[in-house]
């Protein structure tokens, strides 16, 4: 599967159906990060199920603590 993640293309040879599955393959935590798919925000509850397609444009942004 080929996705653009933060305007880099990448291709996936494991079989990833969703947003979840794809940040578990990223090792992001899902409580850690925004996810826009397609220009669309997606809520923290539909990550698990929603779906993937080839060509799909992402972008993740990751929450780090500090002070």
């Amino acid at each position: 599967m080929e996705l653009k993640i933060n305007g880099t293309q990448k291709t996936f040879t494991d079989e990833i159906l969703t947003v979840t599955q794809l940040l578990e393959q990223l090792n992001l935590s899902v409580d850690q990060v925004v996810v826009e798919l397609n220009r669309d925000i997606l809520a923290p509850g539909v990550l698990s199920t929603t779906g993937l397609n080839n060509g799909d444009e992402l972008e993740l942004i990751q929450f780090v603590g500090g002070g």
